[in-house]
């Protein structure tokens, strides 16, 4: 078949997509790590979620594990960008384990808010998805019941603080902006005097994503979203492009997932990936779709990122 004979296709690509500035500093990390204490490295979780990027660095030497006591003695040990409840760092250093910890800054900064409630007395509301791995985490960084997980705007009705305390709120970094707004709004509404973080939690990438997706999701017949099944902000990329317009949205890992049958002659595409998914997998989407169809490809900017974060200095000793 010639290229004159596929169907017509066009692909709007977003932009900003892929990898964020947290994810290539977690990636690099690791990285790094093999090259100053060499191989194996063990990694508390995956450093990202996504199996193309973890199968890469195990390839390189890296070991992944579910928790510390799976790690040798002598042995260094990463710690994921999602960030680990205190005691994961408490341990290590129990066990005088060589660690490094490739929290994504931003994560980071939102422990430091919880920190800062807490030393203030605050009850703090934890807005975020039940056992992901960054909630685990920022719920860890205070004293067990310092803090209540809100995951929808009804829970904002069920809770009930300490009589007397008050309140603030933190968030996930990787939510949706707009189902976020709407708990924000219920809790201030509820809690007139709450504090609220000095800055947005949901991360600059997250919130660039989305963007991209609302600009594009009207345009498109179907959307594809790469990403991990256990990602949260790929996960809310699809919910973003449904709410936005385009019903047919999707989550893939690869190109060999995409139901490109559903795809009829003339079809507008949308193709994002989520903030842990490597460039190379939506470039093997764009060239299997080449392969059966007349493609058009069309970049949808919103915005330009220049963001990037400095190594832990124990890697740079």
């Amino acid at each position: 078949m010639n290229a004159t004979s596929r169907p017509p296709l066009t692909i709007l690509l977003a932009a900003p997509r892929g990898f964020c500035a947290g994810v290539d500093r977690a990636i690099l990390v690791v990285e790094r790590a093999l090259e100053k204490f060499g191989a194996p490295v063990y990694v508390r979780h995956e450093i990202v979620h996504n199996r193309h990027v973890v199968d890469a660095l195990k390839a390189k030497g890296a070991v992944f594990v579910d928790e510390l006591d799976e790690v040798p003695d002598n042995v260094p040990v990463i710690f994921s960008a999602h960030g680990v409840p205190k005691s994961v760092p408490a341990e290590a250093e129990s066990r005088k384990l060589v660690y490094v910890d490739a929290t994504c800054p931003l994560v980071s900064k939102v422990h430091v808010e919880a920190e800062r409630h807490a030393k203030e007395d605050k009850h703090i509301f934890l807005i975020g998805h039940a056992r992901h791995p960054e909630v685990i985490g920022t719920m860890g960084q205070v004293e067990p019941g310092t803090m209540t997980l809100i995951e929808t705007v009804a829970d904002v009705a069920r809770v009930t603080p300490p009589a007397g305390k008050q309140v603030a709120y933190v968030t996930q970094t990787t939510l949706s902006v707009d189902d976020t707004a709407d708990i924000i709004a219920a809790l201030r509404k509820r809690f007139p005097e709450i504090a609220a973080p000095r800055k947005e939690d949901i991360c600059y990438a997250t919130t660039n994503r989305q963007s991209a997706v609302k600009a594009m999701a009207k345009k498109c017949d179907a959307f594809v979203v790469i990403g991990a099944p256990n990602s949260s902000n790929s996960n809310r990329l699809v919910e973003v492009a449904q709410r936005e317009g385009c019903a047919d949205a999707f989550l893939v890992e690869q190109a060999s997932s995409i139901p490109w049958e559903r795809l009829k002659a003339g079809s507008v595409l949308g193709v994002t990936a989520g903030a842990s998914a490597p460039e190379i997998l939506v470039e093997d989407v764009i060239t299997t779709a080449k392969q059966k169809f007349d493609v058009i490809v069309e970049e949808i900017t919103v915005t330009e990122e220049t963001v990037k974060f400095s190594l832990p200095r124990v890697l740079n000793a």
